[in-house]
Parts: C-alpha cells; sequence; structure tokens
C-alpha cells in the first residue's frame, strides 16, 4: 500500500507510427524555455465556486453505483488545463464549458493557487509538473505552447527519444515527485505516443487532534445491501457541523486548519446514488463557507482504498466531445504530426487513500493518452456516525474547494 498522498497526473499524445529506438536519457530544454514572470492573482474568491461545481459535476458523472469511488478534480483540473493550452476553436469552446472556465482564466487561476499553497511542518500539499515529446521528426511541437505551460504551470520539459527506457524515466521523474509513492505510473509508452504532460500532486496531514488508543474501537458498518463489515472505528467530538436537505455531516481539521476532511452521510432512505445526483456546485460551495459550530460526535471508519477509471467517456458525456474525436479535435496549438490529426483517445484515473489515527494520506493518477488517427458551542449536541455508506472529501479551508472527493461503499475492500 502506498504510504502518501499524491496525486499524478499524466496526458499522452500519440501518432499513428513505430516507435524507433531511443536512448537513456532525455535532453532537458529548459535552458531553451525561461519561465517567464506571472504577477498572481490577488483572490481566488471569484472562481472558486467554478471549481467546486467542475469537481461536482466530474464526481457525478464518475460516480458508480454501489462501489467505492475517489477522484481528485484538481488533478484532472490540471492536466486538463495543461491541454487546452494546445486546443483551438470548437475543440477549445468545448473543453472550457466542461472546465467551468477559457484557459486564460485557468491558467492565473491555477498558477496563483500553486503559488499559494499553505504548507507547514504537519502538512503538505505540493504540486510538480513536466512535459516529455517525442524527438522523432514526425512530431513539431509547438514552442508557444511548451512557453504558456512553463509560465504557469512551471513545468519541466524533456525531449526524448520513446521507449523502455523513457518509460522509466517518466516513471522515476513521478516516483521522485510523489516521495517514492507512486513508483510506476506508466506500463507502456505506446507506440503512437508524441508527448505525456504529468502533473505530480502529494498530499499528507496530521489530525488536529490525533486519535488516542481509548478512541478507537471496532464496529459494525452496514453496506447497503445489508451486509455488515468488521471495522476499527476512531471516535471523536468535532466542532463543525453541515446539514442539507438529504445529507447530515462533519469537518475534521488537519494540524494547521488549512485543509479538513468533510464526510456527508445520507438521511436514512436516502441511497449514496440518490444523495449525489441531488448535489450541485453552488450548494456545496455554500454548506463548506457556512459550516456550523456544533458539537458534534462523530465516528470514522479506518480505511484505505483504490480506485480506477478511464475517464474518456465520462468527459465526453460532459461535452468534451471532439478532442477524443479524431476528425474533429484540434490541438494544433499544441504541435502536429506527419502521422494524423491529434486526439485526446484515453483519460485514465488512479487514486489512493488510507485514513488512520494520526492522519490521512492519498494518492491519485491520471494517465491522458492522445493519438492521431489516422465560536460559541451550542447546547445542541449532532451525532453523525459513518457506519454506514457516505461521501467524503479532502477540502481546501481557505477555498472551500474538493481537492479528492469519493464515496465509502464498501469499508471493507
Amino acid at each position: 500500500m502506498k504510504k502518501l498522498i499524491a496525486l499524478i497526473l499524466l496526458l499522452t499524445m500519440a501518432a499513428n507510427v513505430v516507435s524507433c529506438s531511443m536512448q537513456v536519457r532525455a535532453k532537458n530544454l529548459m535552458d531553451g524555455i525561461t519561465p517567464n514572470e506571472i504577477a498572481a492573482a490577488e483572490s481566488l474568491s471569484e472562481q472558486n465556486p467554478a471549481v467546486t461545481d467542475f469537481a461536482v459535476r466530474l464526481f457525478k458523472a464518475s460516480e458508480e453505483s454501489g462501489k467505492n469511488t475517489l477522484i481528485s478534480p484538481l488533478s484532472v483540473l490540471c492536466a486538463l488545463a495543461m491541454t487546452a493550452n494546445g486546443a483551438k476553436e470548437e475543440t477549445l469552446a468545448q473543453m472550457e464549458s466542461v472546465l467551468g472556465m477559457t484557459k486564460d482564466e485557468l491558467n492565473i487561476y491555477l498558477y496563483s493557487y500553486m503559488k499559494k499553497l499553505p504548507n507547514g511542518e504537519k502538512y503538505k500539499l505540493s504540486l510538480a509538473n513536466s512535459i516529455w515529446f517525442t524527438d522523432d521528426e514526425r512530431f513539431k511541437v509547438n514552442r508557444d505552447f511548451l512557453q504558456t505551460n512553463a509560465d504557469y504551470y512551471g513545468a519541466d520539459i524533456y525531449k526524448s527519444p520513446f521507449d523502455e527506457k523513457t518509460l522509466k524515466e517518466i516513471n522515476n521523474w513521478v516516483k521522485e515527485k510523489t516521495d517514492d509513492m507512486i513508483p510506476e505510473i506508466l506500463d507502456e509508452i505506446n507506440s503512437e505516443a508524441v508527448m505525456y504532460l504529468v502533473n505530480a500532486l502529494a498530499f499528507e496531514a496530521e489530525w488536529a487532534e490525533i486519535y488516542e488508543e481509548g478512541t478507537i474501537r471496532d464496529g459494525k458498518f452496514i453496506k447497503e445491501d445489508n451486509t455488515e463489515q468488521d471495522v476499527e472505528f476512531m471516535y471523536s467530538t468535532e466542532h463543525r457541523y453541515l446539514e442539507d436537505d438529504n445529507a447530515s455531516g462533519f469537518m475534521k481539521y488537519y494540524k494547521g486548519g488549512k485543509y479538513a476532511f468533510v464526510a456527508l452521510l445520507p438521511n436514512e432512505g436516502v441511497s449514496v446514488s440518490e444523495y449525489i445526483s441531488s448535489l450541485d456546485g453552488k450548494s456545496l460551495s455554500e454548506m463548506l463557507a457556512n459550516a456550523q459550530i456544533a458539537t458534534v460526535r462523530t465516528c470514522i471508519p479506518k480505511f484505505e482504498t483504490e480506485y480506477d477509471v478511464d475517464m474518456a467517456e465520462i468527459l465526453a458525456k460532459m461535452g468534451m466531445t471532439d478532442a477524443f474525436d479524431m476528425y474533429a479535435a484540434d490541438f494544433t496549438g499544441l504541435g502536429t504530426s506527419t502521422a494524423g490529426n491529434i486526439f485526446i483517445s484515453r483519460v485514465l484515473h488512479k487514486t489512493f487513500m488510507s485514513v488512520g489515527e494520526r492522519g490521512t494520506k492519498a494518492g491519485a493518477a491520471t494517465v491522458v493518452e492522445m493519438k492521431d488517427g489516422c465560536a460559541e458551542i451550542p447546547t445542541e449536541i449532532k451525532t453523525v456516525y459513518l457506519n454506514r455508506p457516505f461521501v467524503y472529501m479532502l477540502v481546501d479551508c481557505e477555498n472551500n474547494i474538493p481537492f479528492f472527493i469519493g464515496t465509502m461503499m464498501d469499508a471493507g475492500e
């Protein structure tokens, strides 16, 4: 099991040609591309609701009834935002519509977000980006595309022949940027690949109040089919209560108060799927921003969960259709290939999370493959025991955006 929150996003661009033999070392092109100085936005408050809205829409589209689900909307957003810098015309318009902002707005938002990430001794959220493209003469990269991603995403840029050695280099980059917690993200380099855009996100935080031995007790987790599972529950009293028409929940802070674990337990008689269908970005943003001060008796099951999904169909259904169409896609802003038009073929997303007595660790990986194709505490006491299926998130408390969001349907997986 992986030991750290790590989130990896990879975008793969491919051309319909046979891969050539490669050398072991990639050529770092940062000597030729110097990131420009960018002025960070003073406030992100106007864009934060759009980010939360994207998170909820992506979560709703990704949810699989009866199964544990876990995605990182921030990871997916970063990867697709970098890709959008190479999109044009209708392809770009559709991507901007799905992502909730224009590419220029996304660039300055994510640049500013990364610059302002709060980190402390007991909590850390970090992001790293890189771009790898083939040195095969069939592919000509757009230098403006590289410059933009260097400017706003601090992307390291590598030119390399694509074979098994490059595969190891990319995996080693990912391993290093995730503190060895994701030792491998790619199982192969497609013979048609011409570019990989890689975003690595790592998060680890300790609870503001660590669970002591006496607060951890065995209990039963009851699935929606009434199957019982033996699990360890962690009991505590929290002071931020969440509620809407269909669920109740709480926020449990990590040290520093900058990040929090959020849980939402659907009311009796409301399934997790029904609750998710009722969610929207606006109401979630308001609920997070207006958490009630209350005494909340809580219990959280200790759990570890992994999840993987191909998001290509999900994103297409959300409205990003042209990007996956070998004939309609327009990524000429990224580069060109003599083998055909560049388009996205797959968006593979993998995640991992561990919630225990000291804190939370989680990880995620996304591979997007592109080819050419051809206050005072009230006296009332609330109780939210997560002993049946629930929705949970890791939330940036300063911006009220979830950077992980999932469902816990089976605590024994």
